[in-house]
C-alpha cells in the first residue's frame, strides 16, 4: 500500500503539472486528509468520496481523502495510483472552474451517476 506521504508527493507532482489558471481563487489549496469518507447515498458501505471541492466561509479548496482512496485503490501499483489521483484531482478542479464560471454541469453529471448507482443497488 502507498503511504500517506507518498500520496502527498504524488499530488504535489500532479499539481505542478497543471496550468496555473486552474489555481485561480483556490485560496485554500489542495489538502490531503487521512479520512475515509463514505458517501451519504452509499448503500452497503461501498461508495466513498475520494475528493471534494469546497467553497465556503473558509474559501475555495480541494480535499483529497487518503482513507477513501486506499479503501478502493490500495491494490494499485504506485504508477497506476498516480493516474487515479490525477483523475480525482482534475475532477475536483472541474468543479472549481465551473464554480468560478457559474456553471454546474459536472455536479449534474455527478448527481445522475448517484441516481444510477442507487438504481443498481435496489
Amino acid at each position: 500500500m502507498v503511504s500517506f506521504d507518498e500520496v502527498g508527493e504524488m499530488l504535489e507532482d500532479i499539481s505542478l503539472s497543471l496550468p496555473k489558471d486552474f489555481f485561480k481563487e483556490l485560496n485554500g489549496g489542495i489538502n490531503l486528509l487521512p479520512d475515509t469518507r463514505l458517501h451519504p447515498e452509499s448503500i452497503g458501505g461501498d461508495l466513498f468520496i475520494m475528493g471534494e471541492y469546497c467553497h465556503n466561509n473558509l474559501g475555495r479548496y480541494i480535499n483529497i481523502y487518503y482513507g477513501s482512496v486506499m479503501m478502493v485503490h490500495a491494490h494499485l501499483s504506485h504508477d497506476r495510483l498516480k493516474i487515479v489521483l490525477e483523475q480525482i484531482l482534475k475532477h475536483e478542479f472541474v468543479h472549481h472552474l465551473e464554480a468560478l464560471a457559474g456553471e454546474k454541469d459536472l455536479k449534474i453529471i455527478d448527481d445522475i451517476r448517484i441516481e444510477e448507482y442507487k438504481k443498481r443497488k435496489r
